[in-house]
């Protein structure tokens, strides 16, 4: 049946209701929700803004802990590992058939179609519990940072012996503030514009660092880079380099993790694009 799909789980298919997504005065999808605008170029944005996020900025000193050798290694790997389940989950998208199966709109959705039961409890206090924590991380984070640049500008201008406390308190009510405004924000389908910003501003940042970093060796602050990280007895101790190389495997990984927001990016393309991945 050439544009139309009637999963069984949608109301609008319950009630009988089929959606021909070539009728141009009807605004929704096959599936009777509003129609996706989504292109690759606000997927790409998408995944630019969940991938390089603050994590990117502490790859740096990761890199520095392990060295070239297994820093540079340790990069690889986790880039297939992305690699892989970033295909699964797309193969994910539909189910139970990958092609014309009913649609799973968020990661609790494809672990509800695939696992069920108890396990979607479990997905959830796990999701949940995460997002929590980045949202407390960023929020600490962002507070952190801003004080900082308030610190900077009162030094410049009173000089370095002033008195330049700054309380990180109304900076984190302000940011959750933002946070709670931009939550509003329904779904993936109306973050474009953010995202798209986003990823500006994170090529940016990235870029910042990059610059910094050649400033820094080119002025001869630092020493000279090691194949295999920090050297024991000389930078750090036995144990502080077993604990700091486990942090910095931890840092690579972070970097990685937007797996769970992959479904909602996939969810966001419009019918047409949609229709030609398959």
């Amino acid at each position: 049946m050439k544009g139309f799909n009637t999963e069984q789980d949608h109301p609008a298919a319950e009630s009988g209701n089929v959606y021909d997504v070539s009728d141009p005065t009807k605004n929704v999808d096959d599936d009777g929700r509003e129609k996706r605008t989504g292109t690759w170029l606000t997927a790409s944005a998408h995944i630019i803004t969940a991938v390089i996020g603050s994590g990117v900025l502490s790859l740096a000193w990761a890199i520095a802990q392990l060295g070239w050798i297994a820093g540079t290694l340790i990069l690889v790997i986790f880039s297939f590992i992305t690699y892989f389940t970033s295909t699964m989950l797309a193969d994910c998208y539909r189910a139970p058939d990958p092609v014309t199966g009913k649609r799973n709109y968020t990661y609790m959705d494809v672990v509800r179609s695939y696992l069920g039961g108890r396990k979607v409890q479990l997905c959830g206090v796990a999701q949940y519990g995460n997002l929590i924590g980045i949202t407390v991380g960023y929020t600490i984070t962002a507070s952190i940072s801003l004080v900082a640049v308030g610190k900077a500008n009162c030094f410049h201008k009173k000089g370095h012996e002033a008195d330049c406390t700054i309380s990180n308190y109304p900076y984190m009510a302000v940011f959750g503030i933002i946070q709670i405004i931009l939550s509003q924000i329904p779904n993936f389908h109306k973050l474009s514009f953010l995202s798209l910003m986003a990823a500006v501003m994170s090529f940016t940042y990235a870029t910042i660092g990059i610059g910094l970093a050649i400033a820094t060796v080119a002025g001869g602050k630092v020493g000279k880079t090691n194949m295999t990280g920090t050297v024991v007895g000389v930078d750090v101790t036995a144990a502080q380099k077993i604990w700091r190389s486990f942090q910095a495997v931890g840092d690579i990984a972070f970097a990685y993790a937007y797996a769970t927001v992959l479904i909602e990016i996939q969810a966001s393309f419009s019918y047409q694009i949609s229709m030609e991945s398959c």
